[in-house]
């Protein structure tokens, strides 16, 4: 520890020892008078301006009622309930200050009682037709459609596009400063010598990586000139993508791409289609797709995204939008075209891009100056916007299917609660806070800046007087539930927050990103460091980052964490004397406290402050399967206070240009693999939703993401949608004491010998296998059967399902060669009917030939079965009572178990998980990895391992080793030079029985693929 950092350090020790809350004495105010309340009705097929129950309004007819009810009576309480269905927008639905409520009673715009209404900005797509013979199938659109997202049944489809490889083209291009020559790649030159000028015109090249491996960036190809062979990419999106203007003092680079780097994938155009794909002709007003072989072309609903902006809540600071809530309501199927521009999507960091030339946003540390401030770049569209709001709600609502940013939130607004929410398949950050370009919103040369950026009108604003009025200030974000984003931009953040005062992220579950979890700066900090601290500066200050849970982040981009921070972070407070007081201005810092993350698929720190941060707490954090470092950096200024964490990796790892300080105290090393009792349970108790939210559907069903060694009596089970009535079950059968800590974490009793595999969590889980399970196992099928339990004689435990009426039946799906139905034989029972596999009845009696009752006892079993899965259907025929108290499933041979690439068993160094495939992965989905010694490790029980993943060209060899043993080399390039997916790779079977542990080890190639695994038992 420096000289330096110890009076900072010794400050806030007496802070922690001698803080006092003084507390003030308010008088209530008297009782006011009930507020009326009004009750107004919208409906998809509304109308007129009556809005009742029996008369609904449509959602622009309801908006014009509350404004009469609000001006007859200011002080009402009114509510507009939405019925079901879906409300297809014409136009974007705008609000304005004079749709508000009033303090205390706000306007809300709800879900009518069972109903789930739908905001959509999309056509319906009908009027479909084959063409000719083919599998193309194509339909009108309206005139002057534009998108860059279709989705089918529900799911966004990929666009027209294919790999280099998959083409054919041998990628033997040399770019420049316009674009590519290429004359030495035969085949890409024939095909682009096929298409017309409009269609090359539309052609996008992906570069994931091109310009840091944080980045995806995009672009189009401007026009293909056959004489010379040559490829013009647009402009300026190929200049920004490749030469980007040098700055100084940078603390973390901007990189440009080789202008000979070549694109991943081509997309958007018919010639590429696919099966599952789609293609916009809009020249000609048609949309074209390609049906899945199992899909039927005239049963599916296919929404083509008309709209960008659903749902726009704009006042201005002198008169915002204010009182206003929705919850309850779904909004989907936006779109957002401008990355469709010639400036495209040169990435630069979180989704913030450069459209306005090579140095936008370099201010004076470029040579020539850019535009300032300081990293003013391009942010994603929000879908759902809102600006300058006063006490805006938004809970319970669904973001799901949208193409740019799921919801913003920026210019003035105050006082906003997001809270409850459910964030999925967003194709760029879910939640937006704050605009790039008012970092320093007094200062008056910014006011016209802010006004055209980080509002949608900039008309409207013009007399705002821009000064502390516009910081976006107390902001709460909680329990809401944010997945699978970034789905089209992949270096999408969950949550990004710009500039703000006040704001609290807490108890919200993210997984499954395709890189950082929460930013709270984006290039922020690029020319602030240790040495040069305050090139930039910013009104951030009073914010709060806590009690969140995060997993399997990471999963696509490089170079990010569970929290990544850079810039200032705290408003500076002074002494008397004007020095610095480090007590005071900590307690202004960023919050960083009582988070808990695992599975950080590619982490460098999970708890990341980088370039040019300072003034955070990371205080009681938890990190453990989740990357090099715990917490750490690069050229960061410094002031960090890192305590009372469990860390299963190091902290205060500075890779390079170490802060001014860091002050680390109290920290506890946990394993990687933390079991119950390594990490406090309060800490795991705190973290995720909270309890009024764990069984909301926002939660989700339940999923496991990790489960400790198994070695011992009790394991830790972490994941989402867990409840304390969530069922868990070893080999088939339900545990008791089972131990609900919050909606990410269980503690679950095992018995010796219990391997990971034999744990299921909640009511899903494919056939049953090998074992007993008790008839309350969630997997039986019931038609007429009823629970008893309390029962005390003898039945597993203590509990049978029960049924009076014939016909009643009970059906399994097991996987096995036997099968044995376990009932009861009494007096009062009769015959029972079993079926398998359709098969005719056999009829068996529960009569008990002693006239004494039998609890627990197989009353039928049929061995012999071939290996693989079947269905038993149990009937009752007669009697008073048919009795089942589960099922025992057998395997006289070898069973196989399939583990895909995403299982969590299997230990990733190096790989990264690319989803949304369509060459016929297991799932969609597979991991890669372009660094020779990247390693994929599984530990299993059985006697036999196969290895699957793709035989491809751009592939080389594996290093196979299992139990240590020699690597033994696989090659896994095709033999017919043809892409084969989801095959077996390698196999080894005759293991002893027992425990083994296979390594896999990208040794050459390009790629290395890997999906996943299958395991021999028996």
């Amino acid at each position: 520890m420096s000289s330096r950092s110890k009076p900072l350090l010794a400050g806030i020790t007496a802070l922690t020892a001698g803080a006092v809350l003084t507390g003030l004495l308010v008088m209530p105010d008297a009782p006011a008078a009930a507020a009326a309340a009004v009750t107004l009705y919208a409906s998809p097929a509304g109308a007129g301006s009556s809005c009742t129950l029996a008369a609904p309004c449509s959602l622009t007819g309801a908006q014009g009622a509350v404004r009469a009810a609000r001006a007859a009576d200011p002080g009402a309480d009114v509510q507009v309930q939405l019925a079901d269905g879906t409300y297809r927008l014409a136009s974007t639905w705008k609000f304005t200050a004079a749709d508000s409520g009033s303090a205390g009673h706000p306007v809300v715009w709800r879900a009518a009682p069972g109903a789930a209404p739908v905001v959509s900005g999309a056509t319906r797509v009908t009027g479909w037709a084959q063409e000719g013979t083919s599998g193309l199938w194509s339909a009108p659109v309206p005139a002057g459609s534009e998108t860059r997202q279709v989705y089918v049944d529900g799911k966004k489809a990929p666009v027209a596009g294919a790999a280099l490889a998959d083409l054919g083209w041998n990628g033997s291009w040399v770019g420049s400063s316009s674009g590519y020559d290429i004359n030495g790649d035969a085949a890409a030159k024939a095909w682009f010598g096929a298409r017309s000028a409009a269609e090359v015109a539309k052609v996008e090249f992906d570069y994931p990586g091109g310009n840091g491996p944080w980045t995806q960036s995009r672009c189009r190809v401007a026009s293909y000139t056959t004489a010379t062979a040559t490829l013009s990419m647009a402009q300026p999106c190929w200049t920004n993508v490749t030469n980007r203007a040098a700055f100084s003092q940078g603390s973390g680079g901007l990189p440009s791409m080789s202008v000979n780097t070549k694109p991943t994938r081509v997309d958007n155009a018919r010639a590429l289609l696919s099966p599952g794909e789609w293609f916009l002709d809009s020249s000609a007003s048609r949309l074209y797709y390609q049906p899945e072989s199992w899909q039927q072309m005239p049963n599916l609903a296919v929404e083509l995204p008309r709209l960008e902006t659903l749902l726009q809540g704009a006042g201005t600071l002198a008169n915002p939008l204010h009182d206003i809530t929705f919850t309850g309501l779904q909004f989907s199927y936006a779109t957002w075209n401008d990355p469709s521009r010639p400036h495209g999507f040169s990435d630069v960091q979180s989704n913030l891009r450069i459209t306005e030339g090579r140095n936008q946003g370099m201010c004076t540390f470029s040579n020539p100056a850019g535009s300032c401030p300081w990293g003013a770049l391009t942010q994603p569209l929000g879908n759902v916007a809102f600006t300058a709001t006063t006490n805006l709600t938004l809970t319970g609502n669904r973001f799901v299917n949208l193409g740019g940013a799921g919801l913003s939130v920026m210019y003035g607004a105050r006082d906003t609660v997001i809270r409850g929410n459910e964030f999925t398949d967003i194709s760029s950050t879910a939640l937006l806070l704050g605009c790039t370009y008012d970092p320093t919103p007094t200062n008056a040369s910014e006011a016209q800046g802010i006004k055209n950026r980080c509002t949608p009108d900039p008309a409207a604003v013009a007399g705002d007087s821009i000064g502390l009025n516009e910081i976006l200030t107390n902001t709460t974000v909680s329990d809401n539930v944010i997945h699978h984003i970034g789905t089209d931009y992949s270096s999408a953040c969950g949550i990004t927050l710009l500039f703000s005062r006040g704001t609290k992220i807490t108890n919200n579950v993210l997984y499954d990103l395709p890189y950082t979890a929460i930013t709270a700066g984006v290039i922020q900090g690029h020319v602030d460091q240790a040495s040069t601290p305050q090139n930039s500066t910013n009104i951030n200050e009073n914010n709060t980052i806590s009690n969140n849970l995060f997993h399997d982040y990471m999963s696509v981009r490089h170079d990010g964490g569970a929290i990544y921070a850079e810039g200032h972070q705290a408003g500076y407070v002074h002494r008397t004397d004007g020095s610095l007081d480090p007590v005071a201005t900590l307690a202004k810092g960023l919050q960083v406290k009582g988070n808990v993350a695992f599975n950080g698929r590619s982490t460098n720190f999970t708890y990341y402050d980088d370039a040019g941060s300072e003034w955070i707490n990371w205080e009681g954090n938890v990190a453990f399967s989740a990357g090099g470092a715990a917490q750490g950096g690069c050229s960061a200024t410094g002031h960090f206070w890192i305590r009372n964490n469990y860390f299963s990796a190091p902290h205060q790892s500075y890779a390079c240009n170490p802060p001014i300080d860091s002050n680390a105290s109290g920290n506890v090393s946990i394993p990687a693999t933390p079991g119950p009792g390594h990490i406090p349970t309060p800490i795991l108790a705190a973290a995720g939703l909270t309890s009024a939210y764990v069984a909301q559907p926002v939660a989700g069903t339940p999923e496991v993401r990790y489960i400790s060694p198994t070695n011992a009596a009790q394991v830790l089970i972490g994941g989402h949608g867990f409840t304390a009535t969530t069922p868990v079950y070893v080999k088939n059968v339900r545990v008791t004491g089972v131990q609900f800590v919050s909606g990410g974490f269980l503690v679950v009793p095992i018995p010796s010998g219990t391997t990971a595999g034999d744990i299921r969590v909640g009511d899903g889980g494919g056939p049953v296998t090998s074992g007993r399970i008790d008839d309350t196992d969630s997997r039986i099928g019931y038609n007429g059967f009823t629970l008893q339990s309390g029962r005390t004689y003898g039945d597993l435990n203590g509990d049978v399902h029960f049924a009076t009426a014939n016909g009643s039946t009970a059906t399994l799906t097991f996987t096995g060669t036997g099968i044995a139905v376990y009932g009861e034989q009494n007096t009062d029972q009769g015959n029972l009917g079993i079926s398998i596999d359709g098969s005719a009845q056999q009829v068996v009696s529960t009569l008990p030939a002693d006239g004494v009752r039998h609890a627990n006892v197989a009353v039928f079993s049929r061995t012999g079965l071939s290996a693989g899965t079947h269905t038993i259907v149990v009937t009752k025929l007669s009697g008073s009572y048919a009795v089942l108290d589960g099922f025992s499933v057998t395997n006289t041979g070898p069973t196989t178990t399939r583990l895909d690439d995403t299982d969590s068993r299997i230990g990733y160094n190096g790989f990264t998980l690319q989803s949304g495939r369509t060459f016929g992965d297991l799932n969609g989905d597979v991991h890669y990895a372009t660094a020779n010694g990247s390693t994929a490790t599984l530990t299993f029980t059985g006697t036999g391992i196969a290895v699957y993943g793709e035989q491809n060209t751009d592939q080389g060899n594996l290093g196979i080793s299992i139990d240590g043993s020699a690597q033994q080399v696989v090659s896994t390039l095709p033999a017919d030079g043809v892409r084969h997916a989801n095959v077996a790779v390698f196999s080894r079977t005759g293991l002893s029985a027992g425990t083994h542990t296979i390594v896999v080890t990208k040794l050459s190639g390009s790629y290395a693929v890997l999906d996943g695994f299958t395991v021999t038992a028996g």
